[in-house]
């Protein structure tokens, strides 16, 4: 079976790493704020890559079965990490998964990791799943209001359709054998690209409930054939 972990990386790094992203989308891998420690981009990056490294040493057979794909990067999770659905203090933990470090200068200057609560809803719901499946984002920049960085807002049709390339071409990449959409706006980006999604909700904005039951029925489905 061949390798999905260098042609992924290489997509990242042609594609995303250096894309200029406007006056109201941030791109965790190449901006920088007042809010970023030195470095944060490179440091997102190697997150980023640390975790499709992680992933594909848990995989059974070296390689993730289903593809999970949200929104956007939210102002608390993504956008310090570079991890979809992944916050500092995660990174921290022992028992995540991923080894990474904190970007942001709160963590730089006072040892407190950013953290949100989407992050911590989704990973548990899916940690038990882990290594069979990798986590993106049809928009994989963060959506914010104009001068106001830490803030979000749902991304444009647009700024979607910007996406549809990656995403086409992750899907490429890893050739799941399921596609589960967190969301509507990723269940619309993945129909657009050509996938069959599995729709749940998405945890935020009162959805934790739904999107619990949401995945333990699409992995009940699953481990039933």
């Amino acid at each position: 079976m061949p390798d999905w972990r260098q042609p992924l990386t290489d997509l990242f790094r042609a594609q995303l790493y250096d894309e200029p992203a406007g006056d109201r989308l941030f791109n965790p891998y190449r901006d920088t704020d007042a809010h970023d420690a030195p470095d944060a981009p490179a440091t997102r990056r190697a997150n980023l890559e640390a975790a499709v490294e992680a992933v594909a040493r848990a995989a059974p057979g070296g390689r993730p079965d289903v593809l999970v794909v949200a929104e956007a990067p939210g102002p608390w999770g993504c956008r310090f990490s570079g991890i979809p659905f992944t916050n500092e203090r995660q990174l921290l933990d022992p028992d995540f998964p991923v080894e990474g470090r904190p970007s942001s200068v709160r963590f730089a200057q006072t040892g407190e990791p950013v953290r949100e609560m989407s992050g911590g809803i989704y990973w548990d719901a899916m940690l038990p799943h882990w290594g069979r499946f990798w986590t993106w984002n049809a928009v994989p920049f963060h959506p914010h209001r104009a001068d106001e960085p830490l803030t979000i807002r749902t991304p444009g049709v647009r700024e979607v359709r910007r996406w549809h390339g990656l995403l086409a071409d992750v899907i490429g990449v890893l050739e799941p054998a399921a596609v589960l959409a967190v969301g509507r706006k990723a269940e619309g980006a993945l129909a657009a690209v050509g996938a069959d999604p599995i729709y749940v909700r998405h945890p935020s904005q009162g959805g934790a409930t739904l999107f619990r039951e949401g995945v333990a029925a699409f992995w009940a489905q699953r481990d039933a054939g």
